[in-house]
């Protein structure tokens, strides 16, 4: 019977040591928090306004892509340094590696959508290859009719929308420009 009281002093006594390490750290940790969030929306603020000159327009998906990444790596380092500031560094040394693991998985997984964006973002950025120009790419010809992340809409002469991949235009395409203009190839 006298193990009983013992056990609860003891216990109550290790609870009262570990929440007198604990609340320094979470104090440190909610300041950190605080610093980081002001420090993360100014980084994002001007990450933003710089890529928003550069991508104008109908490449304002790009630029929105590249804030998204940009906003995705900053949180998450927060993440990790805030588990570090509140002591749980092992804690976030095995989920930065378990992350880096699930990445590489859905890396693989998305290959043919993450081939399309960055197709999408080379097409984007041609000045040879804009909505309105005459191609022909993988058999089609047409106008182009929107150039987005993913996919390409092509209206053909008899009135048809095809919608090509990124990646299938990419690789090999033709623009027709009038006679007497020369002509463009993508493959130069």
């Amino acid at each position: 019977m006298t193990r009983i009281p013992s056990l609860l002093a003891r216990s109550l006594t290790n609870f009262v040591e570990g929440l007198a390490v604990a609340i320094p750290r979470l104090l440190s940790g909610l300041v950190f928090l605080a610093l980081a969030y002001v420090t993360v929306r100014i980084l994002l603020a001007l990450v933003r306004s710089s890529i928003g000159r550069i991508y104008i327009g109908d490449r304002e998906l790009v630029g929105d892509l590249i804030v998204t990444l940009a906003a995705i790596f900053l949180w998450f380092g927060v993440a990790l340094t805030f588990l570090k500031v509140v002591g749980m560094g092992d804690i976030a040394a095995s989920l930065g590696t378990a992350v880096g693991f699930i990445a590489l998985g859905v890396s693989y997984a998305l290959s043919e959508m993450i081939e399309d964006t960055v197709a999408g973002v080379y097409l984007l950025r041609d000045p040879d290859f804009n909505p309105g120009y005459r191609v022909e790419a993988k058999g089609v010809t047409g106008t182009v009719a929107a150039i987005e992340l993913r996919k390409t809409r092509i209206d053909t002469d008899a009135g048809d929308r095809v919608v090509l991949a990124n990646r299938e235009i990419e690789s090999r395409w033709t623009h027709d420009v009038p006679d007497g203009e020369g002509s463009s190839n993508a493959d130069e």
